[in-house]
């Protein structure tokens, strides 16, 4: 994966984009990764994985039975704390 600093993302953002549409760029600020830029069709492929995982987990959920209120608020939990 390519890394460019915040500055030089700010300063050669054209590149970045360019750079984005062949791979994942990583971005840095002080040494430490802020941001990952990829491009739109990585963002939908990603999105319709997603997708396709939580409708596969609703159609278990749906065949096997309501899991309850303790397992179902882990699980809420867990998706939630990815998003963090």
């Amino acid at each position: 994966m390519k890394y460019f600093t915040a500055r030089d993302a700010k300063n050669r953002f054209g590149r970045l984009l360019d750079q984005s549409r062949v791979e994942p760029v990583l971005v840095v600020k002080h040494g430490r990764p802020v941001a990952v830029l990829v491009s739109y069709e990585e963002y939908e492929r990603v999105e319709a994985l997603e997708r396709a995982y939580w409708a596969a987990k609703a159609g278990a959920a749906d065949r096997d039975g309501y899991l309850g209120a303790p397992a179902s608020e882990a699980l809420i939990g867990a998706r939630l704390a990815l998003q963090d």
